[in-house]
């Protein structure tokens, strides 16, 4: 080896040098400083001799390389063949799970490590459960909480035996994000299809009774005047209430006309400055207050700003009439685990029953008697056009608090 054979070179050189210090030495005679130079030049080279030896004596103990195996062509496709099934099922675009036994499960590839990795699943523990009692060859949709709330995933299970011994492969798609674009898609063809045929009935019906109250008033002279009375005040019912019902629709036409988003890059301080601007003035006006923060303040967002400014403005609306006098609210941004930016809007008013709190983000589900239900659906499908997610989450103690994820 070329270590060991310089070791050699090294080792000879000193004694070579160790010679030549000692004829040199005998040729000086009587010469006091000659001596004394020769002497340090020989410790010097003693101690690179003795290092030289050292070296070549480790060097003999180690033991010899064992020759690498060689493959042959049907052992080298059998290797590749592994190493590529091996690679695929570590970028399947499912989380892949291994149950041994009946509690033992670990993640398999990079999308389950993902899936349990801070900043998702907040319960590990609980899902791994989950996936243990799943029946092989069924097809279940589960439900766990994650940092952006709860997600729902289609988990299959398979029976295999590894080694002689039975185990599960479970596997685990989340179709949150697909199942919550689907839910939105149809609502919009539901709305647009609602509000054309509305429209289509009110329109006629407006106009006939416009038409009608006319042609009462110019027979007014010749019909009795408890008639004309009763007349008159029933077609002016049916009017305004085809008025009220046409705006009523129009509002929700909206649902199914949001334009798409244009992203460009957002710096949330300047816009929660515009936003305290808009309705901190209310809010103080009642004795109550509203509080906005940003934790860096450099931090910014890709989402298009008007329908990232209608949204929260449509949250603390809904805040504003739940707290009454007095009330407060809190706007916060922040980047959490995951590095996920996680928007806040929470409030100290009664807050949502549980019982109701899976229905607010419904079109036309409202609790308040001069409610259209249209606020959160709309802010559900702007920030969802933004690439965002967004949810109810129960407070610590009491009030309401909307998290919006991107």
């Amino acid at each position: 080896m070329a270590s060991e054979a310089r070791a050699k070179a090294v080792a000879l050189l000193a004694a070579a040098g160790l010679a030549a210090l000692a004829f040199g030495a005998g040729r000086a005679g009587d010469v006091p400083r000659v001596l004394v130079l020769c002497g340090l030049a020989a410790v010097v080279a003693v101690l690179v001799l003795w290092r030289s030896l050292a070296a070549l004596a480790a060097l003999r103990r180690l033991p010899a390389p064992e020759p690498r195996a060689v493959l042959n062509v049907e052992q080298q496709s059998l290797v590749d063949n592994a190493l590529a099934v091996e690679a695929r099922l570590e970028h399947a675009p499912v989380a892949l799970f291994g149950i041994d036994g009946d509690e033992h499960v670990q993640p398999l590839n990079a999308n389950a490590r993902k899936l349990v990795a801070p900043g998702r699943a907040t319960d590990a523990a609980a899902l791994y459960r989950q996936l243990a009692r799943q029946p092989h060859g069924d097809r279940t949709l589960l439900q766990f909480e994650t940092e952006r709330g709860t997600e729902r995933a289609l988990a299959t299970v398979s029976m295999l035996t590894l080694h002689g011994r039975p185990q599960r492969l479970a596997a685990l798609m989340p179709v949150e994000s697909e199942l919550e674009a689907e839910a939105l898609n149809a609502w919009r063809r539901l709305v647009h299809v609602l509000t054309h045929e509305i429209m289509n009935s009110l329109t006629p019906v407006a106009s006939l009774s416009r038409t009608a109250r006319d042609l009462v008033e110019e027979a007014r002279p010749a019909l009795p005047v408890d008639v004309a009375a009763d007349l008159g005040t029933a077609l002016d019912a049916i009017g305004r209430r085809a008025d009220s019902l046409a705006g009523f629709v129009a509002s929700y036409r909206s649902l199914s006309n949001v334009p798409d988003a244009r992203p460009e890059r957002v710096p949330l301080a300047a816009l929660f400055a515009r936003l305290d601007a808009l309705v901190g003035p209310a809010w103080r006006e009642r004795g109550g207050d509203v509080a906005f923060s940003v934790e860096p303040a450099s931090l910014e967002l890709m989402a298009d700003p008007g329908q990232l400014e209608q949204a929260l403005i449509n949250l603390l609306k809904n805040a504003f009439e739940a707290t009454g006098a007095g009330g407060r609210a809190r706007v916060t941004a922040r980047l959490v685990r995951g590095a996920r930016l996680r928007i806040e809007v929470d409030d100290d008013g009664p807050g949502v029953p549980d019982a109701l709190a899976a229905h607010i983000f419904t079109p036309f589900f409202t609790t308040r008697k001069q409610g259209g239900g249209i606020g959160l659906a709309m802010v559900r499908q702007l920030v969802h056009g933004n690439g965002g997610t967004v949810r109810y989450a129960r407070p610590v103690s009491r009030g309401a608090r909307f998290v919006i994820t991107f």
